[in-house]
């Protein structure tokens, strides 16, 4: 990974900590799961997008891809939850 690319990458992460805690901030308001489970799906996006700047992984590396369906899966189950009741 060159140096822009881990300049980029540590942005990312950055934002997804930032967005994180906006949702925490929203949840601690209105104790919704959803909000929580949306600040964890951010949360562990930016520790992966962290892991990936600091180690020098590529995009091509299974476990990155592995974070972010779990980011991902995180931020399905809140929607189906939403949406259940």
């Amino acid at each position: 990974m060159s140096g822009p690319d881990a300049f980029l990458t540590g942005a990312i992460a950055m934002a997804s900590f930032v967005v994180a805690l906006l949702f925490l901030r929203f949840w601690r308001g209105t104790r919704d799961r959803f909000f929580l489970l949306f600040a964890t799906a951010f949360a562990v996006e930016g520790a992966g997008r962290s892991a990936s700047a600091f180690l020098w992984l590529n995009d091509e590396n299974p476990v990155l891809y592995a974070v972010r369906v779990m980011a991902y899966g995180l931020i399905l189950v809140a929607i189906l939850q939403k949406n259940r009741r």
